[in-house]
């Protein structure tokens, strides 16, 4: 007859062959389970390899895995000659994952807490989940076009450097690592900085720069001037520090600076947050002449100016403007940039670019953030550096996303030339389509789901003035631009027939 130890292990254990995760790792945490949760009591004796192996209906080297893997973690004891017995470590109490198992269908965790907390309405999440095939991004790049390959080497071969153990426990940061030092020499050969390693702090995204330089510089209540429609997510990080945001009207010469002058200069302006290139959303790049402009302003009234380059990699006629940046004499710019837009999205690093005070109190707060940072990166990322993998990689994409750019606004041309406006931008991965017609973008983003197109609600903008979508079109080819054209054609005319 079976003992009660074999009946309970039929009973509770369940191998699922449709996840990846081995079987001999299933049953192992199954039984901690068991063991966990009073099941199975210390000193209980298992069943031996070949029993346990025909009861579970699994291969005798399985079994001997599963108490293995149990021994190994302190839960059984393997006594030879005489049998597998039950050991209670002393943390058993903390639960262990099981996914493949019934008994834990009895465990529950609260959703509600029990105490009170601070629910922040400007955080809250943005992210909109579809099952449509085809999606419109606000300016994505494609990341089918990262060297997988290549970077594959290239992390293996910076993860064996001997320097990086010595690295990641240097205590002390007086020297400038290779990385800062590289990144300056790349910021001061491509964007004309005459930077130093102290004007300059690395994150891991720009989004993680402008939350420490909002944490800097912005006490509750301050004013903060962004464009009149602006990046979403700087606004939730700004009003998340208690700023107060006044929006500023932009025009085909980009943010007005009169306006600013006329109807804010008698507040209190903290800062003001403006593109570089080209202003999110409407793709429009600041003239020279409000730039100087903004510049003078800044000195005179003492305001500190966040310049967000966030598509500097992305430019396809010419040269990319040079940062405010490059320029201020009198410590008034804050710069924020993001490099190797290029490559897959771990390997992104934000930096910010500010007078050497504001760079101090920075790290303050990212070390608080995120103390450990990414040595393996920075070490990959310098050398692609210096040997000019980076630069390579943005000129290779480049030409791919301006095909992409001149095939989108043919197809547009051709679908929807008499229905909406629009400019083609000398850089980025987004088109500004006004339509002539105002119409229902919500309603329209309903009918091209329909059709498999989803339009998320941020590219949509739709007020009194604006009737308007951010069209990015770098994370689509030639094809699936096309495809996501016609589709959209097509629920524009079913919109506009009801």
């Amino acid at each position: 007859m079976n003992s009660p130890v074999f009946d309970l292990l039929v009973q509770l254990v369940s191998i699922d062959k449709s996840i990846v995760q081995p079987a001999y790792v299933q049953v192992a945490q199954q039984i901690m389970n068991a063991i966990q949760r009073g099941y199975l009591e210390k000193g209980s004796k298992l069943p031996g390899t070949r029993v346990l192996s025909k009861l579970l209906n699994v291969h005798r080297n399985t079994a001997v895995a599963i108490y293995d893997e149990l021994a190994s973690q302190g839960w059984v004891s393997i006594i030879p000659n005489k049998g597998t017995f039950v050991v209670v470590p002393e943390d058993s109490k903390v639960k262990i994952k099981a996914s493949a198992q019934h008994i834990n269908q009895v465990y529950e965790y609260p959703k509600i807490p029990g105490f009170p907390f601070q629910q922040s309405f400007n955080l809250a999440s943005t992210k909109e989940e579809t099952t449509a095939k085809y999606s419109i991004s606000d300016g994505k790049p494609d990341l089918r076009l990262h060297p997988v390959h290549q970077f594959s080497r290239w992390y293996s071969a910076a993860m064996k450097r001997k320097p990086l153990i010595n690295k990641w426990n240097r205590t002390s940061a007086l020297i400038p690592s290779v990385f800062s030092t590289q990144l300056c020499n790349y910021l001061n050969a491509t964007r004309g900085f005459h930077i130093k390693p102290t004007n300059l702090l690395n994150t891991r995204s720009t989004e993680m720069s402008l939350y420490i330089v909002s944490q800097v510089l912005i006490n509750p209540g301050d004013f903060v001037l962004v464009g009149q429609l602006s990046n979403y997510v700087a606004n939730m990080i700004f009003q998340q520090a208690g700023a107060k945001i006044k929006t500023v009207p932009v025009d085909d010469e980009g943010l007005d600076i009169g306006y600013i002058k006329k109807y804010f200069i008698h507040e209190h302006i903290r800062c003001i947050y403006v593109c570089s290139n080209r202003d999110y959303p409407t793709t429009t790049t600041l003239s020279t002449k409000r730039r100087l402009q903004l510049l003078e302003l800044a000195k005179i009234h003492g305001i500190a100016i966040i310049e967000d380059d966030f598509d500097h990699d992305f430019q396809f006629e010419g040269s990319s403007m040079l940062p405010m940046a490059c320029a201020d004499a009198h410590g008034n710019i804050i710069y924020l940039g993001k490099l190797g837009q290029s490559l897959f999205p771990s390997f992104h690093t934000g930096f910010v670019v500010a007078p050497e005070q504001v760079i101090t109190e920075a790290n303050n707060y990212l070390q608080l953030l995120d103390t450990q940072g990414d040595l393996i990166q920075e070490q990959m990322l310098s050398e692609l550096i210096s040997e000019g993998e980076i630069y390579r990689l943005k000129k290779k994409n480049i030409v791919t996303y301006k095909q992409r750019r001149d095939a989108l606004c043919a197809f547009l041309k051709e679908h929807f030339d008499n229905i909406l406006d629009w400019q083609i931008p000398s850089g980025g991965l987004a088109l500004w389509l006004r339509f002539k017609r105002p119409i229902s973008l919500l309603k329209l983003a309903e009918e091209a789901e329909k059709l498999d197109l989803f339009l998320p609600k941020t590219i949509l903008f739709q007020d009194k003035n604006n009737c308007a979508i951010r069209f990015g079109y770098g994370n689509l080819n030639e094809e699936e631009l096309k495809i996501v054209i016609e589709k959209l054609k097509q629920a524009y005319l079913q919109l506009v027939a009801v």
